[in-house]
């Protein structure tokens, strides 16, 4: 991608983030599913490891190679004229120095924004201390490409918090996240947060954006804007619909000989437009 485009499209990414209104990211984990989700008006892309690892053939964690990463992340950018920002997981490296070599091979891929989380394996929390090195280290890989890529720091309090009470979680995510922003982050996402009393005491007492990731049973966009979130994201959620959908065609397929579950909303002339005409929206079926 041309370099002075990429710096556009990061400096509107970042923008985006002025919390003047609640951004909405729907993640892709293909070029397909990011085509898709651009024809429909979405401000930017992210994009799911999860999602990104199971159409490669491997499980979430950092288990893809790197460089199938950086390809399926060069195609989701390829297809968009939009932000795409991109789940980076831990950085794919055992130390700050790799995480900045790696950060500068996918701003070399076009992103506008990546996530770094300090869990590790949804096992453990990684020290504090090597998690602001690593963010550190990608903010000075950005600053010497010259690309003012938004840095969302995923905190995993909530995921691997042992049997820590709330007070001791919250307590735990504000010290990271202050750590993490005075090394160069830009947003903060305390991932699986759902408790909307907790939300907002986080949008609150951290002087950033907030990110929540989206789940069943989650107040609403406006009811997430009204309690301070300044940034919403699907993860896997709509990765897995759609695999849902097409295990449960196949599988009624599969028991009933019948071919009357295979129509689509969205059809092959549809999705062929999508890619002839980029300017194209969602229309049709076939």
């Amino acid at each position: 991608m041309d370099r002075r485009a990429q710096i556009q499209r990061a400096r509107r990414f970042r923008a985006l983030h002025d919390r003047s209104r609640v951004l909405l990211l729907p993640n892709a984990w293909d070029a397909g599913s990011a085509r898709v989700f651009a024809s429909l008006g979405f401000d930017a892309i992210a994009t799911t490891s999860g999602g990104v690892a199971w159409s490669l053939g491997y499980p979430d964690g950092e288990q893809v190679p790197l460089d199938e990463v950086i390809a399926a992340i060069r195609r989701m950018v390829r297809v968009t004229s939009l932000p795409v920002s991109v789940d980076f997981e831990g950085g794919y490296g055992a130390s700050p120095e790799a995480v900045a070599a790696n950060v500068r091979m996918v701003i070399d891929a076009g992103v506008a924004g990546i996530n770094l989380e300090d869990g590790i394996r949804h096992e453990r929390l990684r020290d504090i201390d090597d998690a602001a090195r690593r963010i550190a280290a990608a903010r000075k890989a950005a600053r010497e490409a010259g690309v003012p890529i938004v840095i969302n720091a995923r905190v995993d309090t909530w995921i691997v918090g042992g049997d820590a009470g709330e007070t001791e979680l919250i307590g735990e995510t504000l010290r990271r996240a202050r750590a993490y922003l005075e090394a160069g982050a830009d947003c903060i996402y305390p991932i699986a947060l759902a408790r909307p009393e907790v939300i907002a005491r986080l949008c609150a007492a951290i002087e950033a954006p907030i990110n929540i990731g989206v789940r069943v049973g989650l107040p609403d966009l406006a009811e997430l804007g009204y309690l301070g979130v300044a940034r919403v994201s699907t993860a896997t959620r709509l990765a897995t619909v759609a695999l849902s959908a097409a295990h449960e065609a196949a599988e009624r397929l599969q028991s009933s000989g019948r071919f009357d579950g295979l129509d689509a909303a969205l059809g092959y002339e549809s999705m062929q437009r999508l890619f002839v005409d980029p300017e194209d929206t969602v229309g049709g079926t076939r």
